[in-house]
């Protein structure tokens, strides 16, 4: 009667937990953004398909393609999996572990001893040997009380870090998705600008060309001449490079969307054909449960706090109950009766009295790491409302340097315009004209580089307000 009542004793207060609940740290968003949109801008939160704003249906087939075969997401989804393992295998230490057995063997005993000593006594026929034989089937089963919710909070940890895990791989997806729509727009840009840099080597040709006809009429030195292919060089090894960072951009793209550089067909479009979407953020309080960092942040809080809890169970009595049932008999028709019924309970309690610092090490270690990423989340935290701060001026900023260029090309096209009226009535001559058209290009060229910034500064702003993803 008395091993009952401290079993029921035992099991009344299994569910006693040493753990601090989580307390998640205090970070107060601000009220508003301090870089504000225009007023003329609807706020919300991007969509979960962010990017066909961009009105690009070749962007539309590779952000397709990344989903579906970029090795990034293919880690991630299989880290995934390992992580949900893991929580099977925390979760097994709370239920009862059962096994069977069974088996039967046979013995001959020896009568070597009974011959040598019966031989003197007796001249008749020795013992007969003695056979034995039984058979056995058990039922084993063995379970630790978790009495100071050590296996609760193991479990709680590994759930705590599967959450983490997915989280992360939607932060994998966005970086993809965002990796993606900026590489893509590189490559317009730079084929928008090797396009100018080709007319300009073709305009400074032209010029050189004006230079040698002169020479040879005697109203040009071989200084012109020589200035002349000075600058057609110079603008010819602006080429290079541009196609060398396209080339690899093009190279970059075919392994975001899971693929060899040489699998990737791809017809670029015109940079000047995309639209430019107007994005701005929703409040500010709003933004943690759209960032996948932040959530994954707070989760590894969660499982580090757990941890504790794990860490401090080991300063406590373990509580370990064994059971045996089964059938054991030498007979195999009388197996199953109740004769050859065989059981047995156990307990034992494990209590650690000396471990030269190593479980109180192993807490501070664990409280070491609280604070660790307790920090880890404030910053997350700090740099999600940063990323969106940086991101809304760069668009902001981008949209205005693109204005300026637009009217810098506008008056550099009405010049060339001019000049070229003004030699159509023999004004000036045509240097005046192929210089105007030079100062052209060079603004032409600027221009595609402000609206790929432009372009980037928009898919940053996505990113930065965590795409269409949310955690709420």
């Amino acid at each position: 009667m008395r091993p009952v009542i401290l079993l029921a004793a035992i099991l009344a207060l299994a569910g006693c937990s040493i753990g601090d609940p989580f307390v998640k740290p205090d970070t107060k968003p601000p009220a508003v953004w301090k870089n504000a949109a225009p007023p003329t801008v609807r706020a919300q939160w991007p969509s979960a398909d962010w990017w066909r704003r961009f009105g690009s249906a070749r962007l539309d087939d590779l952000m397709r393609q990344g989903q579906q075969s970029n090795f990034d997401l293919a880690i991630a989804v299989a880290k995934v999996r390992q992580a949900d393992a893991q929580v099977a295998i925390m979760g097994a230490p709370l239920l009862p572990s059962l096994s069977g057995s069974g088996g039967s063997n046979g013995a001959r005993a020896s009568t070597a001893a009974s011959l040598s000593s019966s031989s003197s006594s007796s001249n008749g026929p020795g013992p007969k040997p003695r056979y034995t034989a039984s058979t056995n089937t058990l039922l084993n089963a063995s379970y630790e009380i978790d009495f100071w919710g050590k296996n609760a909070a193991g479990l709680e940890s590994a759930e705590a870090a599967a959450q983490a895990s997915r989280f992360d791989q939607q932060t994998v997806m966005l970086t993809v998705q965002s990796s993606i729509a900026t590489t893509y727009f590189d490559i317009l840009g730079l084929q928008e600008r090797l396009r100018v840099a080709r007319e300009s080597v073709a305009n400074a040709e032209s010029v050189l060309s004006v230079f040698t006809d002169r020479m040879a009429a005697g109203t040009a030195t071989s200084l012109d001449v020589a200035q002349q292919e000075s600058v057609v060089a110079n603008q010819r090894a602006t080429i290079a490079p541009l196609e060398q960072q396209m080339r690899q951009d093009f190279n970059a793209l075919a392994i975001l969307t899971g693929r060899l550089p040489e699998d990737l067909a791809l017809v670029p479009e015109s940079l000047a054909g995309l639209a430019i979407p107007a994005v701005a953020p929703g409040l500010p309080s709003e933004l943690l449960n759209r960032r996948p960092d932040v959530q994954s942040a707070e989760a590894n809080l969660r499982a580090a706090n757990a941890d504790i809890t794990v860490a401090r169970a080991a300063w406590f009595p373990s509580i370990s109950l064994t059971g045996q049932g089964g059938f054991q008999s030498v007979d195999l028709a009388k197996m199953m009766t109740h004769a050859s019924l065989l059981w047995s309970v156990a307990s034992s309690v494990t209590q650690p009295i000396f471990d030269g610092g190593k479980i109180s090490g192993t807490i501070e270690q664990k409280r070491g790491r609280w604070d660790e990423l307790s920090q880890t989340y404030r910053k997350a935290v700090a740099s999600a409302f940063s990323d969106v701060e940086n991101a809304l001026i760069a668009v902001e900023k981008t949209s205005e340097e693109v204005e300026a260029q637009r009217v810098a090309e506008a008056t550099a096209r009405r010049a060339f315009e001019i000049a070229q009226s003004l030699m159509a009535g023999g004004t000036v001559d045509i240097t005046t004209v192929l210089n105007t058209q030079k100062t052209l290009f060079t603004v032409q060229d600027a221009l595609a580089q402000a609206r790929l910034l432009q372009l980037q500064a928009v898919v940053g702003l996505y990113k930065a307000m965590g795409g269409g993803w949310t955690g709420g």
